[in-house]
C-alpha cells in the first residue's frame, strides 16, 4: 500500500515538474524516468567524426606518399635534365614508373636520325639508373590522347609526374582529374639542355 501510495506522489511530482518546464522548454527530451537537456544525435556524430579522422589520414598519407607516379617521356641520351626530372617524380614518395616511347615514336617526335639509342638500349640505363621502380615500354600507337587515356585507364596512376613544357597539359589534367589521379609538374623546362640542343651542338 504504501510502494503504490510512493509511486502515485512520484508520478504527480513528475507532471507538476513538467507542467512547470513545459514553457521553457526547447530541445530538452524529458519523461518520467530520463531528462536528456542537451540531446544529441550521438550516433550521427560519431560517425561523421569518424569520417573527418578518416579524410584527414588519408590527406596524411597522400601529403607524404604518392601512390604510383608515371612519368613518359623518350629519354634518348640521358642528361642531367632527365636525371632531375626523375629524382623529383621520385621525391613524391610512391613507386615510380617510368614509359619509354619506342623507336618509331622517338623518330616521329624527334625526326630523321632519332632516337640515337635503340630503345633496349634506353631501357637498361634507366634501369640501372636506379631511380625508377620500374622501368617500361610505352605502345607503338602512343600518338594520340585516346592511346594515352587507355594508358592511364591500365595502370591507374595516382600521379603523372610532368614538366612544365609536356604538350597538352590542360587535357592530361582533365583525364587523371576523371582518372581519380592528379598532373604535378616537377621540373621547369630548361631549353638550354636537352638531347636535341646537344646533338645540334655537337654536329655544330
Amino acid at each position: 500500500m504504501v510502494q503504490k501510495i510512493l509511486t502515485q506522489l512520484d508520478y504527480l511530482a513528475y507532471r507538476l515538474q513538467r507542467w512547470y518546464m513545459k514553457p521553457k522548454m526547447t530541445s530538452e527530451r524529458v519523461g518520467r524516468h530520463y531528462a536528456f537537456f542537451h540531446p544529441r544525435p550521438t550516433g550521427k556524430i560519431v560517425v561523421e567524426e569518424y569520417n573527418r579522422r578518416l579524410k584527414h589520414l588519408r590527406c596524411e598519407r597522400s601529403s607524404h606518399l604518392g601512390g604510383v607516379i608515371l612519368a613518359t617521356g623518350c629519354f634518348d641520351v640521358l642528361h642531367t635534365e632527365h636525371k632531375k626530372f626523375l629524382l623529383a617524380a621520385k621525391n613524391l614518395g610512391g613507386k615510380l614508373l617510368v614509359g619509354l616511347e619506342t623507336d618509331k615514336r622517338v623518330r616521329q617526335l624527334k625526326g630523321p636520325g632519332r632516337p640515337v639509342n635503340r630503345l633496349t638500349v634506353r631501357l637498361r640505363v634507366l634501369r640501372r639508373l636506379g631511380i625508377a621502380d620500374e622501368v617500361f615500354a610505352l605502345p607503338n600507337q602512343f600518338n594520340n590522347l585516346n592511346n594515352f587515356t587507355s594508358l592511364i585507364a591500365k595502370i591507374r596512376p595516382d600521379i603523372l609526374a610532368v614538366s612544365s613544357n609536356t604538350p597538352n597539359l590542360p587535357v592530361k589534367r582533365r583525364i587523371m582529374k576523371r582518372a581519380g589521379g592528379r598532373v604535378v609538374v616537377v621540373l621547369p623546362h630548361n631549353p638550354k639542355i636537352s638531347t636535341t640542343t646537344m646533338l645540334k651542338s655537337k654536329h655544330d
